[in-house]
């Protein structure tokens, strides 16, 4: 009666996952990536009642890769899994993104709250009546939690989450259980949208910080900006390239920072990694006096080994919730409001002209017959001569991830890889999820470069771009294993070592035709370059995957010095 009673009172009733998907398709997300489960089913059948695509993934993992890829496109993601076996499997993923600063909202179909209260012994259960241990595993890798264990909760914590997941650009974790899927919320909310904006900074404390910021600015000789993850993360993105443009000073991307600013601008440098950069670049950034870091994450491949060179007392960081000023931090002022004052009050600025990359094949790498391998040093160039304005890049954790610091990128390119957490497979989901965010964007190309290893730990997420028609060009570089970690340690141990599949048979095997998918095997150099110049390989109107066979101890050079450094740090001693 009092559920009656509580209902007759709302002017527009409506279900809580009804609600949950409604709000979900407010701020962007059109597709929901998962795996049903018994727990999730009822909540299932709500998606397309709110105008969103169900994904349908292979496995958990892949689902998570997956909606990190849409996130990274779309601005936003979700997927379900099922309570315990499902979320768990989902958790790494997960983990993925929240050391990324990917936004995704993650909701698990769990038990009914009477189940949970009388602690059954539910299967998918540790069999000992703890319904919140899988919560609080998630709980360090979620910036916010939402428990709709109570319908006059519901919605507010629905509204919460979200709002937490886009704003921190973290992953949120959403528990609905069976008996709340149908239960009654205020529909009138939705007229208000969820409000996403950060609060602005107190003016007075902004003012300083851009006045000191501007001291140091106008004084430095040969000032430069160094572009990193999170100014694509905490989207600031047009504020950098005010920056950028308007100031014309130098311009270097991070490796984590590559596709976040518009490569064919005459100022831009190339990518600085400290001993592993860009040809010219490492002297020019370790020589300025000033650098404006935005969004810096000096993680071990993000720096090459830690072979960064830039001293505090030279550099001012931007971030989301503080800005450093040498050794001086103000916490509290976000880069936005900031960015945009010095580019309007900025004014002239020394500048002395940084390298001017390009995809110039070195002349020793230049020799294209039947008889010459494909290599990395001649691939990466070339693939940047090929790529298109607009594509989305992604580069397996591997030799393609260091690879792709060679490619010049046109302008508009996307670039996906997960340089900090580094979980191989990653990109073969995310792959799944660009494609689909890119085809309801307007079907911008989405092209993959992953190693063989990393494809055998995900590779049935194929079936699922066939599934969705999603039409990605998949590069699968054959080099006889785990190149990294032969680079790291094993050069020829047979852990690192793989299986020999028969890797074009899987597209067929996988629901592939001749209509939705092409694949193709290339051998050498000629073939590599016969394949580019194939205009209607380019065109990408079916899913097309490349079987590209590279020598087994051939790596781009970048990784030859994070492979080194990296077993330098694993074999000291305390």
């Amino acid at each position: 009666m009092a559920s009656d009673i509580r209902t007759s009172e709302l002017k527009t009733p409506l279900d809580v996952a009804d609600y949950l998907f409604r709000r979900l398709h407010e701020v962007g997300v059109r597709s929901v990536h998962g795996v049903p489960g018994d727990y999730n089913l009822v909540a299932l059948d709500y998606i397309p009642k709110a105008s969103l695509n169900w994904v349908g993934n292979v496995n958990e993992l892949n689902a998570g890769y997956a909606a990190d890829g849409y996130a990274r496109i779309k601005g936003i993601s979700a997927v379900i899994t099922t309570f315990g076996v499902g979320e768990l499997s989902l958790l790494n993923a997960i983990a993925g993104a929240y050391s990324e600063f990917v936004p995704i909202v993650h909701i698990v179909g769990t038990p009914s709250t009477l189940s949970q209260k009388d602690g059954m012994l539910l299967h998918h259960t540790l069999g000992n009546g703890n319904f919140d241990v899988f919560a609080d595993m998630s709980k360090n890798v979620s910036c916010a939690m939402a428990k709709l264990n109570d319908p006059h909760e519901a919605a507010t914590l629905i509204d919460n989450a979200i709002r937490e997941c886009w704003v921190q650009s973290r992953p949120v974790y959403i528990t609905l259980p069976t008996d709340m899927v149908q239960k009654k919320v205020e529909g009138e909310r939705l007229k208000t949208p969820i409000d996403l904006s950060h609060p602005p900074n107190q003016a007075e404390k902004e003012d300083y910080v851009v006045g000191v910021v501007l001291k140091y600015l106008h004084a430095a000789k040969n000032p430069i900006i160094l572009v990193d993850a999170c100014a694509q993360r905490h989207r600031v993105l047009n504020e950098v390239h005010d920056l950028i443009e308007k100031s014309g000073l130098p311009t270097f991307v991070a490796p984590m920072g590559k596709g976040a600013v518009n490569e064919s601008l005459s100022n831009y440098g190339g990518v600085y990694a400290g001993d592993g950069s860009n040809e010219g670049v490492r002297e020019r950034v370790e020589s300025s006096d000033l650098i404006l870091s935005i969004g810096a994450i000096k993680s071990d491949f993000n720096t090459a080994g830690f072979t960064y060179r830039i001293g505090q007392l030279s550099t001012i960081d931007f971030h989301s919730h503080y800005v450093r000023v040498k050794y001086s931090e103000y916490p509290g002022v976000r880069m936005q409001g900031v960015l945009k004052k010095i580019v309007d009050k900025m004014g002239k600025l020394n500048i002395h002209p940084g390298p001017k990359p390009s995809n110039e094949i070195a002349h020793v790498d230049k020799k294209i017959t039947t008889s010459e391998a494909v290599t990395h040093d001649w691939l990466w160039p070339r693939v940047g001569q090929w790529l298109q304005p607009n594509d989305i890049v992604i580069t397996e954790t591997g030799t393609a991830n260091f690879g792709i610091w060679e490619t010049k990128f046109p302008e508009g390119v996307s670039a996906l890889s997960q340089v900090l957490w580094g979980s191989i497979g990653y990109s073969v989901g995310a792959c799944q999820g660009a494609a689909l965010a890119a085809k309801e964007m307007g079907n911008r190309r989405t092209i993959l470069f992953v190693g063989d290893g990393s494809f055998e730990l995900t590779a049935q997420e194929v079936s699922t771009m066939i599934r969705q028609h999603l039409n990605p060009i998949i590069f699968l570089i054959n080099n006889e294993g785990y190149t990294i970690e032969r680079y790291i340690h094993g050069m020829n141990a047979t852990y690192n070592d793989i299986s020999q599949w028969k890797y074009t048979d899987l597209v067929p095997t996988f629901g592939g035709t001749s209509e939705n998918s092409k694949t193709y095997q290339i051998k050498n150099k000629q073939e590599a370059e016969d394949l580019f110049n194939d205009k209607t390989f380019a065109k990408a109107e079916k899913l097309q995957f490349v079987e590209l066979y590279m020598p087994k101890e051939d790596a781009p050079k970048a990784l030859k010095l994070v492979a080194e450094a990296s077993a330098s740090n694993n074999a000291k001693q305390r």
